[in-house]
């Protein structure tokens, strides 16, 4: 089968969260299986860009209204990647650093209708086109409605759906962006009284994934105002669990890491990657180190760390050490804990990948207090290089995280993202560091765990087959 992906991020070349490992993984798996994966991306003024050279394959204008648009399809000129990707450049709009602004309808608009318009150009149809999030939604109703992608009409879609509570909202005024199709039908992009891309690609695609069961299932609860839509097309929406991307992620052989390991030499290369994060960030190597990547906001429950850091950090028993940006308020707070707990906490605002990994390898604990976590993909990072995860039971966290309490378990578990329960998970990773034998009996079973894409390819290569 010939699979295309329209993603607005993909990792190596523009990530902002798992949206972008998903995409750069998948088509991989996909094609290690056999099938022929491609990937549709915007075009950005980004590092990954300017580190690379492109050539033009196609060229042509659209039209968002009555406004014109000059688009180029560019690909890479040596590429090293393990699928084909076409960069869908509309340099007037897309050609941007960052991956999401303040413009966004025009420019994943632009984005949807300059892919489509380029298939159209193809002489072989895809077997199935999958969308992922808001920033494509609109092309499920643009292949059902709009008449110049009539020709694709019998081709199946998907939409995966990596975070419900970003919807891509505009006005109706806008209405006239879309290219024309039957206004009878405009209900089909109606949410609350606006357009709504999440659920006009959950009302038209033909099958409506997430990317784990128990999000699904949460989804039908809680969506941000999707929820009843979700119920209501539950019979064509299924949660499928992400997996991770085990070449890139993999302690044996990863480049980053201050020293490698495997199962059998876990305790010593972890050792030696702890060791560099302490000295570097002025921590107690002989304590606990507990760890946080990821964005700083609501979602994660990272509004409470203050609180929590100040109530774990009292009795110095332990250390933190915290990877990420976002609110700018909630930055300077944890940056101001600093100079409190001087030996035991620092921050690196910001992210980078490096960094990243050294952590996963080098931290004996994870912290994920999210609230909301369709998959999450960190725990899973943290599995594979043996560091022990503490996670809400929400989403995917719940899928994939034992408790040690129970059979087989291998993780912390909380019910809630609330500080009491955050700082009780806390307490007891400390006194599980502080029985060694067990401690390191749960770091290498839980490197045994498989959280590759294989299974997961396996059920999308399923679903795919139903639908041709």
């Amino acid at each position: 089968m010939k699979i295309v992906h329209i993603s607005a991020e993909c990792y190596p070349i523009a990530k902002v969260g798992g949206l972008a490992d998903v995409v750069g993984a998948l088509p991989k798996y996909l094609n290690n299986s056999g099938e022929y994966a491609q990937v549709f991306i915007p075009f950005y003024d980004n590092t990954f860009t300017k580190a690379n050279t492109f050539s033009a394959i196609y060229s042509s204008e659209i039209l968002l209204g009555e406004t014109p648009y000059k688009f180029n399809i560019l690909v890479l000129e040596e590429s090293t990647l393990d699928f084909d990707v076409f960069f869908v450049d509309v340099p007037d709009l897309l050609f941007k650093e960052q991956v999401y602004s303040f413009e966004d309808t025009e420019r994943f608009l632009a984005f949807q209708i300059a892919s489509l318009d380029w298939l159209l150009t193809w002489h072989t149809n895809p077997d199935i086109i999958h969308c992922h999030d808001h920033h494509t939604g609109l092309i499920p109703f643009m292949l059902q409605e709009s008449f110049k992608y009539e020709v694709f009409r019998k081709i199946p879609n998907i939409l995966t759906i990596h975070n419900a509570q970003y919807q891509g909202w505009f006005s109706h005024d806008k209405v006239g962006l879309i290219p024309p199709f039957n206004f009878d039908n405009v209900g089909l992009l109606d949410w609350g009284g606006q357009i709504n891309p999440l659920a006009a690609g959950i009302k038209c695609a033909w099958r409506v994934t997430t990317v784990s069961p128990t999000y699904m299932e949460e989804l039908k609860e809680n969506a941000n105002g999707l929820q009843s839509l979700l119920a209501t097309e539950g019979e064509k929406c299924l949660g499928i669990l992400n997996g991770i991307d085990t070449d890139v992620w993999d302690p044996e052989t990863d480049s980053f890491l201050v020293e490698n390991y495997t199962i059998k030499t876990v305790n010593k290369g972890a050792k030696a990657n702890k060791k560099y994060l302490c000295e570097a960030f002025n921590l107690d190597e002989t304590k606990p180190l507990f760890a946080f990547i990821g964005r700083l906001v609501h979602q994660k429950g990272t509004d409470l760390f203050p609180e929590i850091f100040k109530n774990a950090l009292k009795n110095k028993d332990l250390n933190i050490l915290l990877l990420g940006s976002g609110d700018p308020d909630l930055e300077d707070s944890l940056n101001a804990l600093k100079s409190e707990f001087k030996g035991n906490y620092n921050t690196y605002i910001g992210y980078d990948e490096k960094l990243s990994h050294i952590i996963y390898a080098g931290a004996d604990f994870l912290l994920m207090p999210s609230r909301v976590e369709p998959c999450g993909l960190n725990q899973m990072y943290s599995l594979r290089y043996g560091t022990i995860p503490i996670v809400t039971k929400i989403g995917g966290l719940k899928d994939t995280v034992i408790d040690i309490k129970e059979p087989n378990g291998f993780g912390i578990c909380h019910n809630s993202t609330d500080i009491q329960e955050i700082n009780k998970a806390i307490i007891r990773a400390v006194e599980l560091y502080l029985k060694p034998n067990k401690y390191k009996r749960i770091r290498t079973q839980i490197m045994k765990i498989d959280h590759s894409w294989h299974a997961s390819a396996k059920q999308y290569i399923n679903l795919y087959k139903t639908l041709n």
